[in-house]
């Protein structure tokens, strides 16, 4: 099977329509999918329920996606840093399901894992548990969470081979793995493609059967959320 496509666009093409649901893997602006989002935003497609750690900042990451009005549910954990999420939440514009980041990235394993919900102790109490299924286990509390299982994943690697085995690195490694297998199909974009036989088995973080379509989305440019400085002490 042909894994490796020239660009975003045509990695995505035939994948995408209005409504569907997206795992965006990514945490903060660090392992995100910029140039599948790019594509996305480029498509037109409307209706979205996007899944992912945070929604980016303004006009970077899933924040172009907000600003172009295609994001119509977010399923996320952190959203400080964006204003127009800020903005249309507030006003009414964006629905929003808010959970708990470990929680969120255990739906998504649950749903690439075919399980379809386990109980948590995480948010007992909170706003995080109303509506939901309460259940005792030897005299604590939990509620009931829902596996993730979207229509679409788009992740970012650090090095793939031309199968499409993934090593993520570092901070980026949070929600890309467990994004990777929660759809019905991957779209990986990596920093480096390498032959089949370069990377060492034992530190592949997504196996190849997992991906189904790949690009090679180098260079990038590095952005950074919050740039802090401070003088320079004298000498």
């Amino acid at each position: 099977m042909k894994k490796i496509y020239p660009d975003a666009a045509a990695a995505l093409e035939g994948l995408l329509f209005d409504g569907m649901t997206i795992c965006s893997g990514g945490f903060g602006l660090c392992g995100i999918p910029e140039r599948l989002i790019d594509a996305i935003q480029a498509s037109g497609v409307k209706d979205l329920t996007v899944v992912s750690n945070n929604a980016g900042i303004d006009n970077e990451g899933l924040g172009k996606l907000l600003r172009t009005r295609q994001i119509r549910k977010m399923i996320s954990s952190y959203v400080g840093e964006n204003k127009e999420f800020e903005r249309q939440y507030l006003s009414g514009e964006l629905e929003v399901e808010f959970c708990p980041q470990g929680t969120l990235a255990e739906r998504c394993r649950a749903g690439g894992a075919g399980i379809p919900g386990f109980y948590t102790k995480t948010g007992v109490g909170t706003l995080v548990a109303e509506g939901k299924e309460h259940k005792e286990f030897d005299g604590e509390t939990y509620i009931l969470e829902r596996g993730i299982r979207a229509d679409l994943s788009i992740i970012k690697g650090w090095k793939a081979d031309e199968a499409g085995n993934l090593v993520f690195r570092k901070t980026a490694r949070n929600f890309n793995q467990p994004m990777a297998t929660a759809a019905k199909i991957c779209v990986a974009e990596v920093e480096e493609i390498v032959p089949v036989g370069t990377l060492n088995p034992d530190a592949i973080h997504v196996p190849s059967i997992f991906v189904k379509r790949m690009i090679l989305g180098a260079p990038y440019d590095k952005k950074i959320e919050f740039r802090m400085t401070r003088e320079r002490e004298p000498a």
